[in-house]
């Protein structure tokens, strides 16, 4: 208890409820103590001194009288932290929630689609199926299709989006029902843009009317799914639908200050995704754990890792103190399914070794590299599904944005640069010479030969230090 809290507490009289302290007072009205004493001081709000006469104490009704017609500000963030106001995900050390709700719940129970409605609209909706209208589907098709064969399945998807965007007039209208019509078309529409492995080709017909998880599967694996195996895709969906602030989810909610339509605030999110520390984590630990299978054992393969400075892959995470709640789930379900066996043995191995070294748990990229392994699907699996599920939270984080004051983010930057005002520089040539220096060395004057005799010789090269290995990334935050 706070000091002036005890003090407070002192007030109470045997039939009269508890008065609230200044910091209380100001915590319940959701603004500065100074604010508090500015109410009392224009004759919003009424104190009385409390025993000893330090500190002052408010009636809780009162103050909650205040704070319904005044409206509770939102709490400022510590120096340094961006924050922002969302009821769409709450992280705690061990599990998250979609709304209040219990995120691995929602997504052992239902769909991708159903959870998706959930985050967007709080309503909870059995059987959803989202539909991609044709010509969406015919336009993102064709641009995908046009891509390099080496084009990466995140290329095909930030190219479906731009193409899908262009047919479709009303993706201006950035009013709820809009803009959940745009993405209940889009996200299929993403699916149906990636190609279909060469294994599938018969069975795509028949997953096109059939739930999201069906339709991306016959464009990850080679192989058909039994349900036990689908049930693991849908379930990574529903899980990794949204996850708060991360990198790219702020990227989206950025366009959607700016009122950017649907499409735009997805692409934003795409864009960052495609960084080597967000969505491509997860092929890096595909590749690990391919290498674990076919050794035989992870400690070679952790050994190497260390041994060059990079962190294992697939575990840690900056927002959970023990294991990951997705990987949990997902390791539930695939240990229910005997194709995934080795690699799910090879993924606990990889945990019991590493745990040698430092107390550090499996995260979701983990769980998706032993799908995608015990599959054969590429590396780059993990990052699609991670992509198409995630669209999910953009639109959820747009929804919210569109509704706040437009263009509200807008930092300041703190200029570091050379003292102004400066004098024009020195023009140079174009183009610039290959390496070109940053700073030109000045002319030296023309001089007589030198004899051959007078000349001194060149000192050897002195080889060059090898470089560093690249800094090992930072634990996922995603």
């Amino acid at each position: 208890m706070t000091h002036e809290a005890a003090q407070g507490a002192g007030a109470e009289d045997a039939g009269e409820e508890r008065r609230l302290t200044t910091r209380e007072a100001a915590e319940l009205l959701g603004v500065k103590p100074e604010t508090v004493y500015a109410y009392v001081s224009r004759g919003q709000l009424s104190s009385r001194r409390s025993p000893g006469g330090r500190g002052s104490t408010f009636g809780r009704a009162e103050v909650e009288r205040l704070a319904g017609r005044t409206g509770r500000r939102e709490a400022r963030a510590a120096a340094g932290d961006l924050v922002f106001r969302t009821g769409i995900t709450l992280i705690e050390p061990d599990r998250y929630y979609y709304r209040g709700v219990d995120a691995t719940d929602l997504a052992r129970r239902y769909g991708y689609e159903e959870v998706a409605e959930w985050i967007w609209t709080g309503e909870l909706r059995p059987g959803a199926r989202f539909t991609a209208p044709p010509e969406s589907l015919a336009a993102a098709g064709r641009v995908a299709a046009a891509l390099p064969s080496h084009s990466s399945a995140t290329d095909r998807l930030r190219a479906a989006v731009a193409a899908a965007a262009t047919v479709d007039p009303l993706r201006f209208d950035l009013s709820p029902q809009g803009v959940l019509s745009s993405a209940r078309g889009l996200i299929p529409t993403l699916v149906g843009a990636l190609p279909v492995t060469a294994g599938q080709a018969s069975d795509v017909e028949d997953a096109a009317g059939g739930s999201l998880a069906g339709q991306l599967w016959p464009r990850l694996a080679d192989t058909p799914a039994d349900p036990a195996s689908l049930a693991v895709l849908d379930t990574a969906l529903a899980l990794l639908a949204d996850h708060d602030l991360a990198a790219s989810t702020l990227a989206a909610r950025v366009a959607a200050s700016a009122h950017a339509n649907p499409y735009a605030v997805v692409s934003a999110g795409l864009g960052v995704l495609e960084g080597p520390l967000h969505g491509a984590a997860s092929g890096l630990a595909h590749r690990m754990l391919s290498e674990v299978v076919d050794r035989g054992s992870a400690a070679p393969v952790v050994a190497g890792h260390l041994r060059t400075g990079r962190r294992v892959p697939g575990l840690g995470h900056r927002l959970y103190s023990g294991e990951d709640p997705r990987a949990r789930v997902l390791f539930t379900l695939l240990a229910e399914v005997p194709r995934a066996a080795p690699a799910l043995a090879a993924a606990r191995d990889v945990v019991a070794t590493t745990a040698r070294h430092a107390p550090l748990h499996a995260n979701v990229d983990l769980a998706l590299a032993v799908l995608s392994v015990a599959y054969g699907m590429p590396a780059e699996a993990g990052e699609t599904v991670f992509a198409v599920s995630r669209t999910a939270g953009w639109i959820a984080h747009a929804l919210e944005e569109y509704a706040e004051r437009p263009l509200r983010m807008r930092p300041r930057g703190q200029y570091v640069g050379p003292r102004a005002p400066q004098p024009l520089p020195t023009p140079l040539p174009w183009p610039p010479s290959s390496p070109s220096p940053s700073v030109a060395p000045p002319s030296a004057p023309p001089s007589a030969p030198v004899p051959p005799s007078a000349q001194v010789p060149s000192p050897a090269p002195v080889p060059s230090a090898p470089s560093p290995p690249p800094p090992s990334a930072p634990p996922a935050n995603y």
